[in-house]
């Protein structure tokens, strides 16, 4: 991939040099001596990664890279500092820098980064182009996470067969979109694909939605309805949280499982269906079989290839992708023209641990984009339960006396607590061992 890269810094034999290099790796290469001359080339071509020197005479680089932050530009940003600035390196970091690098810096070393980045951007393009083929911003194509591609490959393979399909993993994590990307690669991507929600239903109710009912079945049954797996013949059927359904239907599901037939509801003519079982569940199945809460013969029948979609939190290097999806579509839908996330916006949805995974990031990113008054999307915009986990201190505890050290420990633990809780205090509460009242004080003392 040939890049655009621009080289900032203020010394012309570092500058140079390292312009020559970068264009010695098959790279195009611009200067610039300082700060205002950056923003000036900047805001007036693209880059793919820049070299910003932090210790610049007037304009510095720090407030370079600030400004390139509130306004979303999107070149990866490489911070160059001399010997003794971590510290202002790692505050670079947390505004939106991808890498920093100390002068003076090996070319292998600058090398390498570049081609991460490079690799990195490269890599997003391919997954947003294959996202835009098939229609799916959905959480489970766009990702660089290793975990996931392992999974979408072993999901690939499974969808040229026939066998039923466990689908485990935390709410929200994306279980249906990958349920759907196996269905749309499997020789049924014609038929339909039915979706059936079991933790919602009444257990009369998800017999009647699964299995159909004849006339008369029950009260309210004036008219025969076919049911959920009746509709979804030729095709896939999804049953979402498949460890909530009762045991008696439990074995009701099973028989269809191995047989294929099942009677409606208030019937006695066997109906033949064939269609393709994909389940999921939120729930542990192993343990609910070992508590006798769960059959063991259903399990391993739905069983049959297992798959487990990771937490958002365990593959954090897509939040960034994720969000700009989101929020290209959103931006589509409410006629906004491109919006972009600010830097330091980034900066604090990486952060976040999601409790409730890419369904909540994208209910996150469309409340910005409907608040949103300006095309850039700052962080005030952000919903409160995210804000609130990022209170950090200026100083670490261990800068400041015991007493504040203890304060900042205990707003932070708090915070956190609310994260994870997806800032529902009773949740939170009862995680934390404290009265709903008293949690609700805290808040309000430490400000959160």
């Amino acid at each position: 991939m040939k890049a655009n890269v621009l080289v900032v810094d203020d010394d012309d034999s570092i500058r140079r040099a390292l312009a020559e290099r970068i264009r010695h790796w098959g790279h195009l290469a611009d200067e610039a001596r300082d700060g205002d001359e950056a923003l000036d080339i900047a805001s007036r071509k693209e880059y793919d990664v820049i070299f910003l020197d932090l210790a610049m005479p007037g304009r510095g680089g720090m407030e370079v890279l600030r400004s390139w932050s509130e306004a979303g530009y999107g070149a990866d940003v490489i911070v160059l500092t001399a010997q003794g600035s971590v510290d202002a390196a790692v505050e670079a970091i947390r505004m939106g820098a991808a890498d920093f690098l100390q002068k003076p810096a090996d070319f292998g070393l600058l090398e390498a980064a570049v081609n991460r980045l490079l690799s990195k951007r490269q890599l997003v393009r391919v997954n947003q182009a294959l996202a835009d083929q098939i229609g799916e911003t959905n959480g489970i194509v766009l990702s660089t996470a290793r975990s996931m591609t392992d999974l979408l490959e072993v999901a690939s393979r499974a969808a040229q067969g026939n066998a039923t399909i466990l689908l485990t993993g935390e709410s929200g994590s994306g279980k249906q979109m990958l349920a759907e990307y196996i269905h749309q690669r499997s020789p049924r991507q014609k038929g339909p694909f039915v979706y059936v929600n079991c933790v919602a239903l009444s257990d009369e109710l998800i017999e009647s939605t699964l299995f159909g009912h004849e006339r008369g079945a029950f009260t309210g049954a004036i008219a025969r309805k076919d049911g959920r797996l009746e509709a979804a013949g030729g095709g896939t059927a999804f049953l979402d949280e498949v460890g909530d359904i009762t045991p008696r239907l439990q074995a009701k599901l099973l028989h269809f499982l191995e047989a294929g037939e099942f009677e409606r509801v208030g019937g006695t003519r066997t109906i033949h269906v064939d269609c393709r079982v994909i389940a999921a569940t939120n729930r542990n199945l192993e343990s609910a079989v070992k508590e006798a809460k769960f059959r063991e013969d259903l399990y391993f029948r739905l069983n049959v290839i297992g798959l487990r979609v990771p937490p958002l939190r365990e593959r954090d290097a897509d939040i960034p992708l994720l969000a700009e999806a989101f929020l290209t579509r959103f931006a589509s839908e409410l006629g906004r023209g491109k919006l972009k996330l600010a830097a330091r916006t980034t900066e604090i949805l990486r952060r976040y641990p999601w409790p409730g995974n890419v369904r909540q990031l994208k209910n996150a990113i469309e409340r910005m984009a409907v608040l949103a008054r300006t095309d850039t999307l700052t962080s005030d915009l952000l919903p409160p339960e995210v804000l609130a986990s990022d209170q950090h201190s200026e100083h670490e505890p261990e800068d400041l006396p015991i007493k504040e050290a203890m304060h900042a420990f205990k707003k932070r633990y708090i915070a956190n607590a609310l994260a994870r809780a997806g800032g529902n205090q009773r949740i939170a509460a009862e995680r934390l061992g404290l009265q709903r009242t008293f949690l609700n004080r805290m808040i309000k003392e430490y400000g959160l």
